[in-house]
């Protein structure tokens, strides 16, 4: 066999074996999130998928939204329009949660038809915008930005 032709073969083996692992360890961590309707479904049909651990992608539902004594607990509901799950999360939520703002959390649905969630990531603001002219007397305000 000519060193050409070697040359090709093992560069052939290397591209391949790099691809392999590329698509497998994108399949591995890729993460699909389910919203509430088909974790309804999936419930519906499977039991015990209830003590699986999955995402769900959703809306908060303004007005839900209650935090606990000390701060570090939070019960709240989300909507993907369809279907409303009750989601209950410890921890410190991000900045960003507030009222009708999209959210992933992660964690397990309990028996009891509450989402029992151990991670939570809110949307960030897709624009900013300048404050509203009454803030901008506001000791602290500067440049047209406000503090959050």
């Amino acid at each position: 066999m000519k060193a050409r032709n070697k040359f090709l073969a093992g560069g052939l083996v290397v591209l391949g074996t790099a691809g392999y692992l590329m698509a497998s360890s994108i399949r591995d961590t890729g993460v699909y999130y389910l919203t509430p309707t088909e974790l309804a479904t999936k419930l519906v049909a499977d039991p015990g998928f209830r003590g699986t651990g999955v995402k769900i992608g959703a809306r908060v539902v303004p007005g839900t939204i209650k935090r606990y004594p000390g701060g570090r607990e939070y019960a709240f509901q989300v909507t993907d329009g369809a279907r409303t799950v009750p989601v209950v999360y410890r921890g410190i939520a991000p900045d960003t949660f507030t009222d009708g703002v999209d959210v992933v959390v992660e964690g397990r649905m309990g028996e009891d038809g509450t989402f029992r969630a151990t991670t939570l990531l809110a949307k960030c603001a897709s624009r900013y915008e300048n404050a509203p002219d009454k803030y901008k007397s506001t000791p602290g305000y500067k440049n047209g930005a406000t503090r959050a």
